[in-house]
């Protein structure tokens, strides 16, 4: 029996994973660290309500065989660029040295297709940062997720990604060969790769969107 910490419980991605993590009878305990609850209770679930932004005061709280960090924020619902960077950048390293700290030997983390520290685009550049950063804590086992738009309903009302997700879908079968990573893809599809990850393995620490796919269907 073994346990996870999951980042990132009420999102779209990290919603899933919990239903994966608690169905699953290899983990007998699953902390969820979170600013709002996940609106239910559960025998395995241990939930701590929190300020992500302050994670490093709940180090001794932080102890697991895994943690999964599906953070993440938009331009639209955090317009703000410093606090866009401590959520997408602060957090995922913040998660990441305490598993150093904690001798946590694997993390699973989601980035974002285009990943570039030294891009000119801010979202971009701020996620090749973070992975980056991530792995300068030499964490036996990290994987860094990087879908592609990410497509699923949200509560808040996001017009113009809407488009994009509609356009997506028309164009995904268009998309083939090595075009393949830049599909739309489900969150409950990355939820399966990071679970399907974390209890076999992978050969590669970047996981591209297409990768994701394979890694789901396993």
């Amino acid at each position: 029996m073994k346990s996870a910490i999951l980042l990132g419980a009420t999102g779209l991605t990290g919603g899933h994973l919990l239903k994966m993590l608690l169905d699953d009878p290899k983990y007998d305990k699953v902390k969820v660290f979170s600013r709002s609850s996940v609106g239910f209770e559960h025998d395995k679930l241990e939930e701590h309500l929190v300020d992500l932004l302050k994670l490093e005061d709940y180090k001794d709280s932080f102890h697991a065989d895994e943690v999964y960090c599906c953070i993440g924020t938009t331009k639209s619902k955090t317009p703000d660029k410093e606090t866009y960077k401590k959520i997408d950048f602060g957090i995922p390293v913040t998660a990441a040295k305490l598993c150093r700290e904690n001798d946590i030997s694997t993390f699973l983390v989601i980035s974002a297709l285009g990943a570039d520290a030294n891009s000119s685009m801010f979202y971009n550049k701020v996620k090749g940062e973070m992975q980056h950063h991530v792995l300068e804590q030499g964490i036996k086992n990290t994987y860094i997720f990087q879908p592609s738009l990410i497509a699923g309903e949200r509560e808040e009302e996001r017009f113009f990604e809407k488009l994009a997700i509609k356009g997506m879908k028309v164009f995904n079968n268009l998309l083939v060969g090595s075009l393949k990573k830049y599909r739309s893809i489900h969150p409950k599809t990355i939820a399966k790769a990071m679970h399907v990850c974390a209890n076999s393995g992978y050969p590669k620490i970047l996981i591209e969107s297409d990768e994701i796919e394979k890694l789901a269907s396993e």
